[in-house]
């Protein structure tokens, strides 16, 4: 599990219907055109900014093979 949202049919289908029609299309292209214009530095600040927000919950794993 890597802790995204599970999106429900009904979302999937309001996407996918978002990115058929025009202005829809517009946003999605805009947001991806938006994010393939950063610099590495952004993409490392965004964790690093919002950190404070991610709750961290260790879990326990009992193991029984040590090797290496």
């Amino acid at each position: 599990m890597n802790g995204s949202m599970k999106l429900t049919d009904e979302e999937k289908f309001e996407v996918i219907e978002d990115a058929k029609n025009a202005p829809g299309n517009k946003a999605f292209q805009a947001a991806r055109m938006t994010a393939q214009q950063g610099s590495l530095d952004d993409y490392i600040d965004f964790p690093s900014q919002n950190i404070e927000w991610v709750k961290v919950v260790p879990t326990k794993r009992i193991t029984t093979n040590n090797k290496l």
